[in-house]
Formats: C-alpha cells, sequence, structure tokens
C-alpha cells in the first residue's frame, strides 16, 4: 500500500470513528501530510494554507485558487493523486464548501463554525508516521544538523543575533531547508528568555542557537550552545544536569508507555539533578511531524509511545537547555539530529550510555 492510500485509509478510519461525512483540512501541516509533503502556503509564517483539502467517503476536493494551481498540479505532482480540482478565481466571493458538504456532517483540523474540531486527533495521525515520511525525516535530520554544525563554527565574538540567525537561515535555506524557527541568544540574554528572539546585540562569550527546519512538510528540531573561553564550573554543572534529564526523557520512551509516565519521569529527573523547579519555566517538549509539536507533553498526555514516532524534548535549566530529535524504532531510540564530532556528555542510566551534546568551548 503506498504511503497516500495508507494516508486515505486513516482519513475514512477517522471519520468512521467519529460518526462523520467528510474531512476538512485547512492547516499547512495537515495539507503536507495528506498529500506526502505538499506546500500550501504562499505566506511562511501562517498556520493555514491558500489551499483546502475536502475528502469525503467517496470523493477528495483539492480546493484552491487559479494563482495556486498550476503549481500545485505541476511541481507538487498532486495530478497523481487525482484529487478532484476546484480551482477559484482569485476575485471569487463565493467559498464551495457549502454546496459540497451539504447535508453532511464534517471534521476539521482547526475550528469552523458548524464542524467538529478534530484537531487533536489529526494531530495523532500526523505524529504516526509511515515508513516512508520515516525514510524523509532521517533526511531532513541530517541536513538540520549540517546547517546547525556549519552555523555553529563560524560562530565568532563580536558578531551579532541577528548575524548569527541570517547565517542560520543561509546553511539550512542552501540545503532546501525552511528555518521556520531561527532562535538566537548571546550571554545575558541566554539566562532571561527561553524563546529569544534574535536582537542587534554583539556576542562576547556564550551563545545559544535552536532550529526548527521544515522540508517535506516535516520540521525537525535541535539546540546547541557554544562558548569561549573557560566554561564556568556554574554553567557546566547547568549543562551536565540538562543532560541527565534529557536522558532521562530517552530512555524512559519504551514501547508501550504512556506519553504522561514519560514526562512524569523527566520531571523527577529534575528533582533527582537539583533544579525541582525549573521544568514549570518551559514546555518540555513532544511529538513531532508536520508541527514543530504535534503534541506537548503532560502528565495528562494518554498518547502511547510506538514505533514511528519521532519526538523533540527540550528540558531547560536557566542558561542551558538540551534538545534533538529523536526517533522510536523497534530496537529502541534513534538521535536523528546528531552533530558528527560534537562534544558529548555520557549519562548512566540504567546500566546504559546515552550521550548529549555538552557545550562546544572554543579559545
Amino acid at each position: 500500500m503506498t504511503e497516500f492510500h495508507e494516508k486515505q485509509r486513516r482519513i475514512q478510519a477517522l471519520l468512521e470513528r467519529h460518526k462523520l461525512d467528510a474531512l476538512l483540512l485547512r492547516r499547512v501541516s495537515s495539507f503536507a501530510w495528506a498529500t506526502c509533503g505538499a506546500a500550501s502556503y504562499v505566506n511562511m509564517a501562517t498556520s493555514k494554507g491558500s489551499s483546502q483539502l475536502l475528502i469525503t467517503k467517496k470523493k477528495r476536493f483539492l480546493i484552491t485558487d487559479n494563482i495556486e494551481v498550476t503549481r500545485l498540479l505541476q511541481e507538487e505532482k498532486l495530478t497523481e493523486q487525482r484529487w478532484e480540482i476546484i480551482a477559484l478565481d482569485w476575485h471569487d466571493t463565493e467559498y464551495p464548501l457549502d454546496s459540497l458538504t451539504k447535508g453532511l456532517k464534517i471534521g476539521t483540523d482547526s475550528s469552523l463554525q458548524g464542524a467538529v474540531d478534530l484537531s487533536n486527533a489529526i494531530a495523532q495521525l500526523r505524529a504516526n508516521l509511515t515508513t516512508f515520511e520515516v525514510m524523509r525525516f532521517r533526511k531532513l535530520a541530517q541536513l538540520c544538523a549540517q546547517a546547525m554544525d556549519a552555523t555553529v563554527r563560524a560562530v565568532r565574538p563580536g558578531q551579532s543575533e541577528n548575524y548569527i540567525a541570517a547565517k542560520l537561515a543561509y546553511e539550512t535555506g542552501k540545503r532546501g531547508i525552511q528555518a521556520i524557527v531561527n532562535l538566537i541568544a548571546t550571554d545575558d540574554r541566554i539566562y532571561s528568555f527561553r524563546h529569544p528572539l534574535p536582537t542587534p546585540k554583539k556576542l562576547e562569550r556564550y551563545a545559544m542557537l535552536v532550529l526548527c527546519g521544515r522540508k517535506w512538510g516535516l520540521v525537525c528540531s535541535l539546540t546547541r550552545f557554544i562558548h569561549f573561553g573557560s566554561l564556568p564550573d556554574s554553567l557546566k554543572r547547568k549543562s551536565e544536569a540538562v543532560a541527565m534529564v534529557d536522558a532521562t526523557f530517552i530512555t524512559s520512551m519504551l514501547l508501550g508507555q504512556r506519553l504522561g509516565d514519560v514526562f512524569r519521569r523527566g520531571v523527577d529527573a529534575y528533582v533527582e539533578a537539583g533544579y525541582p523547579d525549573e521544568w514549570q519555566f518551559y514546555d518540555q517538549g513532544g511529538l513531532a511531524g508536520y508541527e514543530p509539536r504535534e503534541i506537548i507533553a503532560t502528565t495528562s498526555s494518554d498518547e502511547i509511545v510506538s514505533v514511528g514516532q519521532v519526538y523533540a524534548w527540550n528540558p531547560s535549566i536557566t542558561g542551558t537547555k538540551s534538545e534533538d530529535t529523536i526517533l522510536v524504532t523497534e530496537q529502541g531510540c534513534q538521535i536523528l539530529t546528531e552533530i558528527k564530532d560534537w562534544p558529548m556528555i555520557p549519562i548512566q542510566i540504567n546500566g546504559q550510555t546515552i550521550l548529549r551534546p555538552a557545550i562546544f568551548e572554543r579559545k
């Protein structure tokens, strides 16, 4: 069964489970998922695309306009998927949804009056990857790791955060990846902000680089740090502590485990590391896929750890953080965004050694 037909099967099962007649997908992430990687956006910052998909029990429609239809059919290869095309003139004021869904009970991937909001259920569909998606994710992760590595090794004191962000965008862009999250902080700003938008501030000694890179609709995440000069003991202790917390999250992701229980073990690890309150200042990550986080883990998360899922945990202790993208396989967890020759911190947990990235130190 092809990836496309498997997704159509999952959609029909979703409709049956919720006793619905049709599904409307408007989000950029859902469009990419259902079409096996096609892009429905023009504005990269939007969550809802300029084109939508409507799937009923017997038909599937691509609703777009005369501006986008040629690109979608020719470059995104949607002709091969045999969607029934509805291409409106860009200035058309009548939207055909009402006529297409008259008398039908419909679900959506976002809030829409008169429809059932299935956003959480669809996020779970997006997060459970097919074999083909896993192959693409592996490639994406390698490219993101290469882009991060090239950027970090080019960082120098005196460069502004804006300059470093531009370098990271360049390194991702030339590899065909969109840096949809590109956060840079230097020195004191690392201690002040968990989501530091880049500023003109110039680097003195310490920099944090955060990337969420998107390609084929999939999103991969990682964070790295660089420090010029000797690393202060207090920062080294925090770095080792957050690495231990991250390793705990990773080793707790056993097949069949409830996500909320994995989250709880991570919170317990903060206590063991001597930083019991730090988890409250920042979400800890969770399931990834076609959004940076499809589902953010909490104690109430009932999702089950399964083969083919991708996670991005991001525990943080003020001044440091640990983040990579991780694939769940039958043999265990694999770090997809590992950077060759990066300094690592070995963490011993339950008889196994987990390597987590250290702060890159340069003289």
